[in-house]
């Protein structure tokens, strides 16, 4: 008789109640004629991993679903951490000293609980499945002896082994990787794996946090060996009858001045009807085949990373800098989105189509923005002589899709990006504020048009698809907005539901004024996160009922993802022959791309952290003007003209009993001073940790 191993440990575990039995006991129960231990124990892990029961150090018991939620560790601190449910995405707030030693990507079974804050809190019961464990970390001596100081985990210093016999020395930035667990992160033994040099240097910090990460430069040999093989420029002569041949129109591309990944080419014809739009992209699904090497290596990857001054690419320069470039005066095969649009800018037909075309000029923003602002630069005007035509229609369409743009509320949040000026030693030696001329929100409106026809052709085809989605802010996020508002004394209309223009007038009223950055801030914090599903529920911040990603397919993996579906179906495959083929792709590319460009995100945020800690260095004792930008029990968060943020600790401010506002004020309530968001400040810069990426402030001194 066939033995249900299931079946019996739940029957032991039940018939136990509230009493955890140990591996041993749970063991003797269990047995009985016909029994096999291995199948016993690959029920066991394999209930464990379905998170029907829980192991602690007191035993085995059943899981209660209604007092347990299973979870993932998506990210640590050196005192807290934070779980996400697998369930409903929701975040869990977790102290150190419950988390159990658990590592990112850990599978656990969390109990939850309301928290002193607005943020649900829980505490790890068990681990259902680990994770393979690395972690960054600083070197340093104590008696002589070195230890790591994880960046995360924990702050007590670990012993190591260095099996792989590495030169190291105090201050080196490393790469462990946990060997054996133990209850507490502290407690974990490791191994260092790789060693960086000094982690003064913001290099060195980087490349770890890469490595953690799982991000390389390097492609496997046989991916590269791909590459090269499918980039034979001379069969794009032969695919040219094949496609439709828009080689005769004025096409050019617009981009930075050293892009060297082309991607997108833009034209623009007035019509008697209004405008025909064609926004023309590298064919890059033509040259990466599904479940090939370099298919393999792009969805593990998902997205390129940009950090610094370098690029970690989705798919070799082979590809990417190569045959899949729009580089000037050249053929290449693209995937076209040819839109027509009436005298108002709304999309009235759309085509998609695979065709050839040979842009005309390598554009970049600074001289397009220059031509458009009338400049009379004889050699600007030679360059741009075949498509100089383009430009006042391209303006003005670009006018009126801006205006409709604002018309329907869509949110015109600015974000401080920063431009990281790196010299020939590969040390920061400045940050700036990064500007958008006029070119590039031009760009920005084309692609949108783009993105939106293409999400109209997967609904209109009724196609398994991959849409760019952002869900309307939830009820506790628009609370917490309302709440800082009444606290800033900003007048607000806001019903139950939001609206994109309700986002829109609350910035717009805070324009120009002292909270203007804060209130973006504050706004953006109040959303909820985009993401890629095969649901098209739409997108609330650009204010679209339809919405994908088509345009850069290059460096995302779900822009190539729906250019394989599309391209499948206009070459005569039916809606439901897609469906067969495709439908498990679409989630499995879904659920990849928002992981890698959650990923991709938080990489470029703690690199960009530790360049900005490393130009901050070498300006310790400089004072500078900033603004308020977060208050918290501890101190205020200040925000410099260049972008670079941060912390004014009570400790460095005048003496007394500090009370923090919910983010908005920090109050001294000994001698009645206050600090609010949005107040300018002097402070001196005292100390900036290129390891941590964490820049310190003093208030300057009174003259």
């Amino acid at each position: 008789m066939k033995l249900d191993y299931r079946k019996i440990i739940y029957s032991k575990l039940k018939k136990a109640g509230k009493k955890p039995l140990t591996f041993k006991e749970l063991l003797r129960s269990c047995r009985g004629k016909g029994f096999e231990f291995e199948k016993f124990t690959k029920a066991v892990d394999k209930m464990k991993k379905n998170g029907e029961i829980m192991e602690n150090k007191f035993g085995i018991r059943l899981v209660d679903p209604k007092k347990f939620v299973k979870c993932e560790v998506v990210r640590l601190n050196k005192t807290y951490g934070f779980v996400k449910n697998l369930d409903t995405d929701e975040e869990i707030f977790v102290v150190g000293k419950y988390l159990k030693g658990a590592m990112p990507h850990d599978i656990v079974l969390v109990r939850t609980f309301k928290g002193e804050g607005a943020c649900t809190e829980g505490e790890v019961m068990s681990i259902v499945e680990e994770n393979f464990a690395k972690f960054t970390g600083e070197l340093v001596s104590e008696f002589g002896v070195l230890k790591i100081v994880p960046d995360m985990l924990s702050k007590y210093a670990m012993t190591f082994e260095n099996p792989m016999r590495l030169e190291l020395h105090e201050g080196d930035k490393v790469v462990a990787q946990v060997t054996k667990r133990g209850n507490r992160h502290s407690e974990h033994v490791c191994e260092i794996v790789s060693s960086y040099g000094s982690s003064m240097k913001a290099s060195a910090c980087a490349m770890s946090v890469l490595e953690v990460n799982g991000l390389t430069p390097v492609f496997p040999s046989e991916v590269i060996y791909e590459a090269r093989e499918v980039s034979d420029y001379s069969r794009i002569k032969e695919e040219i009858p094949n496609r439709l041949d828009l080689r005769d129109k004025p096409i050019f591309t617009i981009d930075g001045a050293d892009t060297k990944d082309i991607d997108d080419a833009i034209s623009v014809e007035r019509t008697k009807t209004g405008y025909l739009l064609g926004v023309h992209i590298a064919d890059v699904s033509h040259y990466v085949q599904p479940k090939s090497q370099l298919d393999n290596e792009a969805f593990k990857r998902g997205t390129s990373v940009y950090y610094a001054n370098r690029v970690i690419p989705m798919l070799p320069k082979e590809l990417s800098n190569g045959i899949c470039s729009l580089n000037p005066n050249e053929d290449r095969l693209a995937f076209s989105c040819l839109c027509e649009l009436d005298k108002q800018g709304n999309i009235t037909e759309y085509k998609f189509a695979k065709t050839v075309i040979r842009s005309r000029v390598k554009g970049v923003y600074s001289e397009i923005n220059s031509l458009l602002a009338g400049s009379d630069d004889a050699e600007l005007k030679e360059k741009y002589a075949e498509v100089s035509g383009q430009h006042p229609i391209i303006k003005e369409l670009a006018d009126i899709l801006y205006k409709n743009k604002k018309n329907r509320g869509c949110p015109e949040l600015e974000t401080s990006e920063s431009k990281l000026i790196i010299n020939d030693e590969d040390i920061c030696v400045g940050v700036e504020r990064r500007t958008r001329g006029r070119s590039e929100e031009i760009i920005e409106d084309f692609m949108l048009v783009a993105n939106e026809c293409a999400a109209r052709f997967g609904m209109d085809n009724n196609l398994p698809f991959v849409y760019r989605i952002h869900e309307e802010p939830s009820d506790e996020k628009l609370e917490s907005l309302r709440e800082a508002l009444v606290k800033l004394n900003v007048q607000y209309k806001l019903g139950e539901k939001a609206c994109p223009g309700d986002m829109s007038e609350i910035l717009k009223a805070a324009k120009g004024t002292d909270i203007d950055l804060i209130m973006n801030n504050i706004v953006l914090r109040s959303m909820s996160k985009a993401r890629y599903s095969t649901e098209p529920v739409g997108h609330f911040g650009l204010a679209l009922e339809d919405y994908a990603h088509f345009t850069s397919p290059i460096r995302r993996y779900p822009d190539l993802t729906i250019h394989r579906i599309m391209s499948a179906f206009l070459s005569g495959s039916s809606a439901e022959e897609c469906a067969t083929k495709f439908n498990k792709f679409v989630y499995a590319s879904a659920d990849q791309s928002t992981k890698t460009e959650l990923t991709a995100m938080q990489v470029e945020r703690s690199c960009e952290d530790c360049y900005k800690a490393e130009y901050m260095n070498a300006h310790i004792g400089e004072e500078f003007q900033g603004t308020v930008v977060s208050a918290v029990e501890f101190g205020l968060f200040i925000a410099l003209p260049d972008t670079c943020e941060g912390l004014l600790h009570t400790d460095n401010m005048p003496d007394g009993e500090y009370v923090c506002d919910d983010m908005v004020s920090l109050k001294n309530l000994t001698n009645g001073m206050e600090y609010r968001v949005g107040d300018p400040i002097r402070v001196k810069v005292i100390n900036a940790n290129v390891n941590s990426g964490k820049i310190d402030f003093a208030l300057a001194d009174e003259d």
